[in-house]
């Protein structure tokens, strides 16, 4: 890829951006750049940029695509695609890729350990041996999550992967998606609000799109009521997050474990005070390994559309 412009819009692991520069492309770092002026660095380099390295939070929309003219290639170092203008790139003739199934394990993972720091309250009984209250009394009784019944909306690569692990706890598993799978031991509903009324822990794992925007709204909250917990590995819109804050603040829900925000970074400070409440920052992908697997794939498909070969994990 000798001498071929790529553009970065987000900092990137350092192994990516290490690889990119031993093959010889240049390289145009996008998070550099002022955030008002991101467009007239695009126009400025468009003449080199044939192609774009986003991820999750950063990806291409409309007016950066059209600011590159140049451009072939769209590689996500991510899953989901809702910051790239998926329909631009099909009117280019801009090819499109992501990196599914080496972040599964991870993220699945992930889900798993979020439902038990919340149902266990693990955050909150480590703080309470480090501060010495131990010493005063022993720690408020918690409540078991082997055996809960688990829902999951959106039963894709993920959702199979979380249903598989929560079934080692015992868990009976439902599911609500688009159509009715074929996994006759799992339970499905027809509607998200009907899947919160069934089950105790409400996993979402479905990709974002128009439809699923907000798709755990207040009724689906409230159906999952008092005693429910949500865990949220997907995207932040697909929770009202101020619905959440709501039934958190007045005890309508019973807890949550969150990956993801609405406006990434920003997460609503009346969360913090939560005990019933486990926070992290966006990181179901977050190890060496899938890191360094999600890279090789940004690369190899780099390396595929340069060369004229098949893409590895072609979307568009």
């Amino acid at each position: 890829m000798e001498k071929i412009g790529v553009l970065i819009t987000h900092q990137p692991l350092p192994y990516l951006e290490q690889e990119l520069t031993r093959r010889g492309c240049r390289l145009f770092r996008l998070w550099e750049a002022p955030e008002t002026s991101r467009l007239e660095f695009c126009r400025e380099n468009s003449a080199a940029i044939r192609a774009i390295v986003g991820n999750s939070n950063f990806g291409a929309d409309a007016a950066t695509i059209d600011a590159l003219p140049k451009v072939e290639i769209i590689a996500s170092f991510s899953v989901g695609l809702d910051k790239v203008d998926l329909v631009k790139c099909k009117e280019r003739g801009i090819r499109v890729t992501n990196t599914p199934d080496v972040l599964t394990d991870d993220v699945a993972d992930l889900a798993i350990g979020l439902a038990i720091s919340v149902m266990r309250r693990i955050p909150s009984a480590d703080k309470y041996v480090r501060s010495g209250a131990w010493k005063k009394g022993d720690y408020t009784l918690t409540t078991r999550f082997s055996g809960k019944t688990v829902g999951i909306l959106g039963l894709g690569r993920i959702g199979i992967a979380i249903a598989k692990r929560a079934e080692a706890f015992d868990c009976p598993i439902s599911y609500y998606s688009r159509t009715e799978k074929p996994y006759p031991n799992y339970t499905y509903y027809s509607t998200p609000v009907d899947l919160a009324s069934n089950c105790d822990v409400l996993v979402v794992a479905c990709a974002l799109t128009e439809e699923t925007h907000h798709i755990v709204n207040r009724a689906v909250i409230d159906a999952l009521g008092p005693k429910g917990v949500l865990i949220n590995i997907g995207r932040g819109p697909h929770v009202d997050e101020s619905e959440l804050v709501a039934a958190l603040v007045e005890g309508r829900l019973g807890g949550a474990g969150l990956d993801v925000f609405e406006n990434e970074p920003h997460v609503p400070d009346e969360l913090f005070g939560l005990d019933n409440v486990v926070l992290v920052p966006h990181v179901g992908s977050a190890t060496i390994e899938t890191r360094t697997a999600m890279a090789d794939l940004v690369l190899g498909n780099l390396e595929a559309h340069f060369l004229n070969k098949p893409l590895l994990t072609p979307v568009v």
